[in-house]
């Protein structure tokens, strides 16, 4: 396997980690997830523009392009030979001593290698279940950061109890799941929690709603409460790797009859529609 380090293609068993990486420390950089469809990273030029803005929130400065970095991704797409699966993408602030404060001229450490990333179809189509949680997160979740230790808690908490995905409640109002976006449909109307600091704006979720406007849809960007959440008539998950997930089940209890709703699986088949139409122009 060719992985990408700073700015050269090497192999993955010469790779190493400095133990003061700070990325390795404390969790200082950030990433980006990338789905790769018939050899073509899906929604590229989309995630490389979170990743360079979630570098400069956090005040690191690449020292490669934003185009220089695509380039070098859609060669280790195809020096991989990568034609179903995902790119994962992660820069740290850099080698230092390991104290919390940093000198400004560190120089980022960058490394992007291939992930094995499936369509899950069976969880697409059955639907899945769903536990909710508090949100406990600090507050710039906008931010695509490599600090994930509490949605991991959350996430192992709901897999431990046979559950696909934790959904988060903050003040009362639902944010978004631990590696998703959290949507609800009643009365044919969809409705999402609006982008902002609170949540991380999903480049599926955005790509849904631009469908959703293409197709004459109703939605709104709006915060809605856990027990809205709970009366929904149909409940669903967005993200790069699983696409559009039904949610089909909320701590034990059934969504609307319990089984993929109608609306939920028009979307999906819309979405997908979009990926391939996405993919067969970019070959």
């Amino acid at each position: 396997m060719k992985v990408l380090i700073n700015n050269e293609l090497q192999d993955r068993q010469e790779v190493k980690v400095d133990i003061e990486d700070r990325g390795y420390q404390f969790g200082d950089g950030v990433y980006e997830v990338i789905r790769v469809y018939e050899g073509v990273p899906y929604t590229l030029d989309e995630h490389l523009a979170r990743f360079y803005r979630s570098s400069k929130e956090i005040g690191i400065t690449p020292h490669l392009s934003l185009e220089e970095l695509k380039q070098k991704l859609i060669l280790l797409i195809k020096e991989n030979g990568l034609n179903d699966g995902g790119i994962y993408v992660q820069m740290s602030r850099g080698v230092a001593p390991r104290k919390h404060q940093y000198e400004v001229n560190l120089t980022p450490e960058l490394v992007a290698y291939p992930v094995p990333s499936k369509r899950p179809d069976k969880e697409q189509k059955e639907g899945v279940a769903a536990i909710t949680a508090e949100d406990l997160r600090w507050l710039r979740c906008d931010i695509k950061s490599l600090n994930l230790l509490y949605n991991i808690m959350i996430k192992q908490k709901a897999h431990e109890s046979g559950a696909f995905e934790g959904i988060l409640v903050r003040d009362g109002n639902i944010t978004e799941g631990t590696s998703s976006n959290i949507f609800i449909i009643k009365d044919r109307t969809i409705y999402t929690h609006p982008a902002g600091n609170l949540i991380l704006n999903g480049i599926t979720r955005t790509k849904l709603l631009e469908l959703f406007k293409s197709k004459g849809w109703a939605y709104k960007e709006q915060a809605f409460s856990k027990e809205t959440l709970l009366q929904a008539d149909e409940v669903f998950m967005s993200s790069t790797t699983a696409e559009v997930v039904p949610i089909t089940s909320i701590d034990g209890k059934p969504v609307g009859n319990g089984s993929a709703g109608s609306f939920t699986v028009e979307i999906r088949e819309a979405f997908q529609e979009l990926i391939k139409n996405a993919t067969a122009a970019a070959v």
